[in-house]
């Protein structure tokens, strides 16, 4: 077995630095001011205010604005000063030459007035509803705590509304159409998401998340997992000093929630808590089921009509604490843990009916399936980082990081079927999922042109499964070894990467990037009534280039040109080459010689920005090579009964070509107005390999797309209002479609007590209390259709409500978490996740 090793030696050494505030006199005093929008003429609240020694670089104090502008710092000694001002979207303003004495101790230096910036060098900030989308040279950022109708709901509903994401109806996340996405919690994989991630994103309360980053050409420090993209939820912290918690949650005919976070901050320690959770009511689905299976001149109809019933609850919670040794030294550590899952009862009536070549019915066999099932996923992941600066600004750096993830997922269920002449089945199955990381990042600036980026990473995963299979006897349930299974899953992947960036004159930069990654799988699948399973392994290595170049056309517009290779590597499951029979009539296996799939994508984005406008938009390709399809085929399940089903395998069957063109926007047609919209056009192309050519019966050309559109209102007597409409056309795969999904929504908020506190009501799909999905599925000798109804409808009311005493604390030198891209100073590709990646 090859093995790639890695090594990197980075020697440095720690500086120590002191500062020291000087003054003599025992007098006292204050400066203090007011600041005011130059635009709008309005105070603006929140706002900090720092203070230095003139000449100096340490800050001696500060303080944030109150609700009317005015800020004042105590305790200052006569002296010179200056004053800095900042605020997001605004350029930071210097006041110098504040002079106090010991005879005029104290100074108001009258009105500061920001301007709102008009020349983004690095990003472009939308003003029209409290800066809800940014786009920044290397991702859009979506504020989701800016969001109104976000509150109430989880995590699926907030990537619902983010610029090229999309989800279908079981919470699948896709960027572009392309469901292949590495999703991070603030920088960091969790074992959680690599678990289930459509049932983990609804445990997450939207009020946890501060933002979603969207990262469509990751650079080469990135993870080269994940061929449409990375989507990096941020939760919510703060850096300011003092004490601060806000409390906020929902009640509604669909869904309820809560959260609470609380932040302390003094000198150089920080703590934040956050805790939260969700509960649905039950919910109950309608099914229709049909297949036709086909045999020259006879066929056979299979036909099935039921409900389901559905209870869901969640929980995340986490805590997170830093402390800065001196200036130059770093150490943070955050341990999160998340518990959820999700209770169905289900009744299911079938019929089968076999027919002669006149189309006549020859027999008819008809049964009842009462279904149970119990799933839970818990889990926690425990991350630490250390930080050490070689200069004071933090741009010569370098992070040594480690995180262990560990998840389990457990499902428990029962099918009884009446009459019984299919078998009835229990299955208990337990999964395992510890996964450890440890990963160095080296940066050092070493001109004004050019900038290294170096790191080494080692993931280390370990899975069990444990498949427990129960036959009926007397009455009651016993243990079944020849149906009864084991799995255990290693994977090691071994990454080395160098990023150069590179700032050129005429406003050009350039980000290219190379990393090579080696992936070390071994599986030892078990079963007493398999005896053909073996042990199993699968070693490849992969090079992972990429490559960025930009334009700086003006102040306020941008083109850029990248390129960039990504691979989706294929899930235990998918390489388990047991044959599971959970579903007696859908029956799958996976393939333990899988591929991953290679994707390489090319991308040309244009991004300008008018007044407080935003218009972005892009033409890209994206050519993918040994996708992963699952091929499902028609069986004969049970000889007496004469039930068909199908057998589902998974194989690196084909090629796809895709073209796609982006375009979103936020507008302010007037000042109250904000109009919002994302539309995403690709096409789905596949070349099937000869070998599967057979199988594949949707080979043309489709065209599909995911249109977004919101318009908010921010009225008077601080009302804010929001009307949004998403629309996904059905998804293409090689073997038919799946459903279209749409929805509608509606929400207002009023803020209240100087804007601490907010209340209002939302409301999904008024019109319609079920929302309903069609998908289809053609293989040779089978046609299978389904339809499946959902409810939808719901009214909820919120609330949300801020505490604390606050003052305001110098802004921290982001710490680069395990996978942080940083953001270029310069204005040059290749900037970072907040908080990490």
């Amino acid at each position: 077995m090859k093995r790639f090793y890695i090594f990197i030696t980075i020697i440095f050494s720690f500086l120590t630095a002191s500062a020291q505030y000087g003054g003599g006199s025992s007098v006292v005093g204050k400066i203090s001011g007011t600041v005011v929008d130059s635009v709008t003429k309005q105070p603006m609240d929140y706002v900090p205010v720092s203070i230095f020694k003139t000449g100096g670089k340490a800050v001696i104090n500060g303080v944030v604005t109150d609700s009317k502008g005015n800020f004042r710092i105590d305790n200052i000694h006569p002296g010179s000063y200056r004053l800095n001002v900042s605020f997001m979207g605004y350029p930071a303003k210097n006041v110098t030459e504040v002079v106090t004495t010991d005879s005029k101790p104290d100074k108001n230096i009258g009105t500061v007035l920001l301007a709102p910036s008009r020349k983004m060098l690095k990003e472009v900030v939308v003003t029209g509803q409290a800066n809800l989308i940014e786009n920044h040279i290397d991702k859009i950022v979506y504020n989701a705590d800016k969001d109104l109708t976000a509150t109430g709901g989880n995590a699926g509903d907030v990537l619902q509304k983010v610029p090229m994401v999309s989800m279908d109806l079981n919470g699948n996340v896709a960027i572009r159409g392309d469901q292949n996405v590495k999703v991070l919690i603030n920088g960091k994989p969790s074992g959680a998401t690599s678990a289930s991630l459509a049932d983990v994103l609804k445990t997450i309360p939207a009020a946890q998340i501060k933002s979603i980053e969207v990262i469509t050409s990751p650079s080469a420090k990135y993870d080269a997992e994940g061929s449409a993209g990375i989507i990096n939820i941020i939760t919510k912290q703060t850096n300011i000093s003092g004490f601060s918690g806000s409390i906020s949650g929902g009640v509604g005919t669909r869904q309820n929630n809560g959260n609470l976070n609380l932040n302390y901050n003094k000198n150089r320690f920080s703590l934040s808590i956050n805790a939260g959770g969700n509960l649905t009511w039950p919910q109950t689905s309608i099914t229709n089921f049909n297949q036709d299976f086909q045999n020259g001149n006879r066929h056979i109809v299979q036909n099935s009509a039921g409900t389901s019933r559905v209870k869901r609850y969640g929980t995340i919670s986490s805590v997170t604490a830093n402390y800065d040794f001196n200036a130059y030294n770093q150490l943070s550590s955050t341990f999160r843990y998340n518990k959820g899952g999700f209770n169905t009862n289900s009744l299911t009536n079938a019929s089968k009916t076999n027919y002669s070549y006149l189309n006549n019915p020859d027999s008819t066999y008809s049964y009842t399936t009462n279904g149970q099932s119990h799933n839970s996923i818990s889990g926690f992941d425990w991350t630490l980082d250390y930080t050490h600066k070689f200069n004071k600004d933090g741009t010569h750096n370098i992070i040594f990081s480690g995180e262990w993830s560990h998840s389990s997922v457990v499902t428990d269920f029962a099918n009884i079927f009446t009459p019984e002449k299919l078998i009835d089945q229990k299955q208990n199955i337990n999964g395992i999922n510890n996964e450890y990381t440890i990963q160095a990042d080296y940066t050092v600036p070493v001109n004004k042109m050019l900038k290294i980026e170096a790191g080494g990473k080692e993931v280390i995963r370990r899975l069990s499964a444990d498949n427990q299979y129960f036959d009926p006897t007397n009455g009651s349930f016993v243990y079944d070894p020849l149906n009864s299974s084991t799995y255990n899953y290693n994977q090691n992947v071994t990454a080395g990467y160098t990023v150069l960036t590179f700032t050129l004159p005429k406003s050009y930069s350039i980000l290219a990037g190379a990393r090579v990654e080696n992936t070390s799988i071994h599986g030892v699948p078990q079963s007493a009534g398999q005896t053909n399973l073996t042990p199993f392994n699968n070693d490849y290595l992969i090079y992972i280039p990429s490559l960025t170049l930009q334009k700086q056309i003006s102040a306020t517009q941008t083109i850029k040109l990248s390129y960039s290779k990504r691979i989706t590597r294929p899930s235990l499951t998918f390489l388990n080459p047991y044959l599971s029979k959970t579903n007696p009539l859908a029956e799958t296996e996976g393939n333990p010689s899988l591929s991953p799939e290679v994707s390489q994508s090319f991308e040309l984005n244009y991004n300008t920005f008018i007044k407080s406008s935003l218009i972005n938009a892009s033409v890209y390709y994206r050519h993918i090579t040994g996708v992963i399809e699952n091929i499902a085929q028609p069986i004969a399940v049970d000889p007496t009964t004469g039930l068909n089903g199908t057998l589902t395998q998974y194989h690196n069957a084909d090629v796809n070509n895709s073209w796609g063109f982006n375009f979103f926007t936020s507008v302010n047609p007037i000042k109250m107005l904000t109009v919002r919209t994302n539309i995403n056009v690709y096409t789905y192309s596949p070349s099937p390999y000869a070998a599967y050519s057979y199988y594949f019966t949707n080979t043309q050309t489709r065209v599909q797309y995911n249109i977004f559109l919101s318009v908010s209102a921010n009225l008077p007597k601080d009302l804010i209002a929001e009307l949004f409409a998403v629309e996904n056309s059905p998804r293409y795969t090689l073997q038919g479609q799946s459903p279209s999904f749409s929805i509608l929504g509606l929400g207002v908020k009023k803020q209240i007590f100087n804007k601490k506190a907010s209340i209002g009501i939302n409301t999904l799909e008024p019109f319609n209390k079920y929302k309903n999905f069609d998908s289809r599925t053609t293989s040779p000798g089978l046609i299978q259709t389904s339809h499946f109804a959902f409810p939808f409808r719901s009214v909820g009311l919120t609330f949300s409500y801020s505490f604390g005493k606050l003052t305001f604390a110098t802004p921290k030198q982001k710490k680069g978490d395990v996978d942080e891209e940083k953001q270029d100073q310069s204005g040059s590709p290749g900037g970072a996740p907040s908080g990490g990646r």
